[in-house]
């Protein structure tokens, strides 16, 4: 099997490459961090200059950051869904809504957990303060962006991104009952085959979460 995916299952952006694997019924072979594999995690630790993961390996080939293995994946191992639109200026808006989830809800999220565990002393609340309303902005935008999104059927770069993305940054911020938009498409996104794949598969790890994970989803 010449494709390997590092990364953990518990891990936003795992889970993001995950489901275009998922997507298009990719063969490849789930490679977890942190299980004791000291060369695996060493593996990541120089694939890219922040040591992050997920990290795809495809024989000579290494391609780190979700969005770039996505990409790779298009071009090198394509399915019947393809993730980025052939039409340039298709692809240009895919990208930046792909930046939109990434940037503006996942790693604003993120900053949340990043708070609680560098000071577990700080209280949740005090730490979702400080994403609040950042995220309260996000999830504005995206609701009026929806009454036009109109691809809600296909898995995309843009479904890759947001399933993720929103399913955390819920929990850290409940999206308001005033954004029904919102609201169904992130039930949407976690009913599709590869997202539920993902939740599933992380259930064992609920209880790392530094903000204490919801009795939901």
């Amino acid at each position: 099997m010449s494709l390997e995916l590092y990364g953990h299952l518990f891990s936003s952006y795992t889970w993001k490459a995950l489901i275009a694997l998922y997507a298009n019924d990719t063969a490849f072979e789930f490679c977890g961090i942190g299980e004791g594999n000291e060369a695996d995690d060493a593996f990541v630790a120089a694939a890219g200059p922040s040591g992050q993961f997920p990290v795809l390996a495809d024989r000579a080939v290494t391609i780190f950051e979700a969005t770039a293995i996505i990409e790779y994946l298009d071009l090198h191992h394509p399915g019947p869904q393809r993730f980025v639109p052939a039409d340039p200026a298709a692809a240009v808006l895919v990208r930046m809504w792909d930046r939109v989830f990434d940037l503006h809800v996942m790693n604003t999220m993120r900053g949340a957990v990043g708070a609680k565990i560098t000071d577990s002393g700080l209280p949740a609340e005090a730490a979702r303060d400080l994403v609040r309303e950042k995220l309260l902005r996000s999830y504005r935008w995206i609701e009026g962006w929806l009454e036009h999104y109109t691809q809600r059927e296909a898995i995309t770069l843009v479904e890759c991104a947001a399933a993720p993305s929103l399913f955390y940054a819920d929990w850290v911020i409940a999206i308001p009952a005033d954004y029904p938009r919102l609201k169904a498409w992130r039930a949407h996104l976690l009913a599709l085959p590869p997202v539920v794949r993902c939740v599933d598969d992380a259930r064992q790890f609920r209880h790392y979460f530094p903000l204490g994970a919801p009795d939901r989803d």
